[in-house]
């Protein structure tokens, strides 16, 4: 379902944000593995690798080929912060937490011979100390759909079982509004992808960071909650200030489905809220859960029918998937129904657990169905939007990025995936 325009869709920024962090002095050089090779002869004194659950394996690899040579590694990100204890003998040191405080430390140790097996700083980190990414260090900025990232907090108020953010060690802060618009300034774009877990997840600071934007005539897309519905008055602003899509956490039309992780949506409420975000020509990418303990055969079918209907532009879909250090995999753990330990299958595109009240194969099935449904030729052009300004970025995203991925993916042989991106920014938003 996914092709390497989703694995090249943006750079790294917490390996960005490390560039940045690190002190003058030493030469650092920035390896994306989705878009180039590792040279494991490279002449280094130091690894660092940013770890998310579905590439620990693959992380775990490149450091014992790296520590062959007596090179000592060190990994940090998501992964590693949620469940520090499954890294063990895998590194020679991990990073858990926010790595603004800890980095140089951990530099000068290497450096002296005196890493230490853990760096942990997770108490009373606040958004003010965020370290901006270094963008500047994008030389070719072609091998990227795009570059126009930005981050306005880390983590979510919410603790939803399936998510990250109700695993252990996660924080939850908002960076300065000034931080931001110098993040924004820096790229010299008017088009921008806030890349938050949740980008309302404290109104009030959205309210603040969107009226010192609002200026700017920008052109921008972010992920929020249904709680979007409950602030009206900021859904107008911001459609003020150039919002044209937002990602929404729907994750299932069956409100025993939702309660059942925690999540605090109210199915009810789903028609009103298209209706609101349509009427502000706000496009939908929704996203959809399936296999929550309430989903039996029914699921499928009766999600498609809500997002045809309700003339959604935009699907992705996800195999509920217990992430290591979350409630659901605590949970899932102790009553016996996780069924696959590798780690490269949790990716949310395969079963890895028991699901209640289906079999694992009808599961994968209905998902891929639903993909394939929501995408036919059929589907697309009955949820067209009503808008005309909005058709060019619906069409450019159903079928050159979904149904016709592969060709678009292989497209990129000739024109670089950087230049795509532009000429999809540019077909969406400018003509």
């Amino acid at each position: 379902m996914d092709t390497i325009l989703k694995t090249r869709m943006a750079p790294s920024l917490g390996l960005l944000t490390l560039m940045n962090l690190t002190p003058p002095g030493h030469a650092v050089v920035l390896c994306n593995e989705n878009i180039e090779k590792i040279d494991f002869d490279m002449e280094v004194d130091l690894v660092g690798i940013t770890v998310t659950v579905d590439v620990f394996p693959r992380a775990c690899a490149i450091a014992a080929a790296f520590r062959a040579r007596g090179i000592p590694v060190i990994a940090g990100g998501i992964h590693v912060t949620c469940v520090p204890e499954t890294c063990a003998g895998h590194f020679d040191a991990i990073c858990v937490g926010p790595a603004e405080r800890v980095w140089a430390k951990l530099l000068a140790d290497a450096q002296s011979g005196a890493l230490r097996p853990v760096y942990r700083d997770m108490e009373n980190f606040r958004g003010d100390e965020i370290v901006s990414p270094q963008y500047a260090a994008l030389a070719d900025s072609k091998k990227y759909l795009y570059t126009n990232v930005v981050l306005t907090s880390r983590g979510c108020p919410h603790r939803c079982d399936f998510c990250y953010n109700s695993a252990h060690n996660r924080c939850c802060v908002w960076r300065p509004v000034a931080d931001v618009v110098h993040d924004i300034q820096a790229l010299k774009t008017r088009h921008i992808f806030f890349v938050d877990d949740n980008f309302i997840g404290n109104p009030a600071y959205t309210r603040e960071l969107l009226s010192a934007i609002k200026d700017m005539r920008l052109s921008w897309n972010a992920a929020v909650t249904a709680k979007i519905l409950q602030h009206l008055d900021l859904l107008d602003l911001m459609v003020d200030t150039g919002c044209k899509s937002l990602f929404i956490g729907f994750e299932s039309v069956n409100s025993a489905s939702l309660k059942a992780v925690h999540k605090d949506n109210d199915a009810e409420d789903y028609d009103r809220l298209v209706r609101e975000l349509h009427a502000r020509g706000i496009m939908i990418n929704a996203s959809m859960v399936f296999g929550l303990d309430a989903d039996d055969e029914n699921v499928f079918d009766n999600t498609l029918d809500w997002l045809i209907g309700n003339k959604i532009e935009t699907v992705t879909a996800h195999i509920l998937t217990p992430y290591p250090g979350t409630v659901l995999h605590e949970r899932m753990r102790a009553a016996g129904r996780i069924t696959d330990e590798d780690l490269a299958h949790y990716n949310t595109a395969n079963v890895v657990y028991r699901p209640e009240r289906l079999q694992p194969e009808a599961l994968f099935k209905g998902y891929l169905r639903v993909y394939k449904r929501f995408y036919s030729f059929k589907n697309i052009f009955r949820r067209c939007p009503k808008t005309r300004r909005q058709r060019m970025p619906f069409f450019l995203f159903n079928f050159l990025y979904r149904k016709f991925g592969k060709f678009s993916a292989t497209l990129t042989r000739l024109i670089p995936i950087g230049i795509l991106g532009r000429i999809s920014e540019r077909l969406s938003y400018r003509v």
